[in-house]
């Protein structure tokens, strides 16, 4: 399995529009991947809250459809990063995965909201449920960056049947070491693959950090970006977590505490 994470720089300068062309001529040179991550809130940009209402959209809106066709396009899986999204009155920060056929397979609606110098507490609605999906490669679960921090999460994506976990993400550089351990220990402790997708730049005079990773059940880090716009790489195959846990069986050794 070959995937890509597109590693996107946020500035304040441009607009939605420009940022999408961006993004699309990046993705042109990505056939023959099989999946595709892009971060999160990229097209707004996550600090760029004053604009979070105005750009919302509903989950079949304009950015829904474009990142459908470019997956069907590109015969790949695409988790195309997250956008707010406005349903009934409440805005959410959803990210979404389309399948080789253009199919909308999963939408997810973060649930650990970041509060810490954010205002997307304020702004926005938490989800309520992880989100597992089936691909033809097995079962991945779906995460958005500050959940990273509460393991609880990926310990439900697993017990659903999770192998590999995609994160969207626009992690800062101040807390860039913790962003390298959560990666890896997601991986390590539940015995997936974790393949991350964060923004780098300036955004409202937050430096993004950068940094998207594969990291392998073992917690090898199969490959890395640095803190420039730049298109992140591996292959791997996946079915090798059946034989991982088989070979180091810790996950059969958990003890329920209550």
């Amino acid at each position: 399995m070959k995937i890509a994470s597109l590693q996107v720089q946020i500035n304040d300068s441009e607009t939605a529009a420009d940022r999408m062309k961006k993004v699309d001529a990046q993705l042109e040179h990505l056939h023959g991947y099989d999946f595709i991550l892009l971060p999160e809130i990229w097209m707004t940009g996550y600090n760029t809250f004053n604009r979070y209402m105005e750009e919302a959209e509903p989950l079949d809106g304009a950015f829904a459809a474009h990142y459908a066709k470019k997956a069907k396009t590109l015969h790949a899986y695409l988790f195309a990063g997250s956008f707010v999204e406005k349903s009934g009155g409440q805005y959410y920060n959803t990210s979404l995965l389309f399948n080789r056929e253009g199919e909308r397979i999963a939408a997810y609606r973060k649930i650990h909201l970041f509060t810490y110098g954010s205002e997307e507490g304020e702004l926005l609605t938490r989800g309520t449920d992880p989100v597992t999906v089936e691909t033809e490669f097995g079962k991945v679960g779906l995460a958005t960056c500050y959940d990273l921090r509460f393991p609880e999460q990926f310990r439900k994506a697993l017990d659903r049947g999770a192998k590999m976990f995609l994160v969207t993400s626009a992690w800062p550089l101040a807390r860039l070491e913790h962003w390298k351990l959560f990666n890896a220990a997601r991986a390590v402790e539940n015995q997936c693959y974790l393949v991350s997708c964060n923004c780098v730049g300036n955004n409202q005079g937050v430096i993004l950090g950068g940094h998207s990773r594969v990291v392998d059940p073992w917690g090898n880090v199969l490959a890395t970006g640095d803190e420039t716009e730049s298109i992140v790489t591996a292959a791997f195959d996946l079915s090798m977590v059946d034989q991982i846990r088989e070979d180091f069986p810790q996950l059969k050794h958990r003890v329920p505490i209550n």
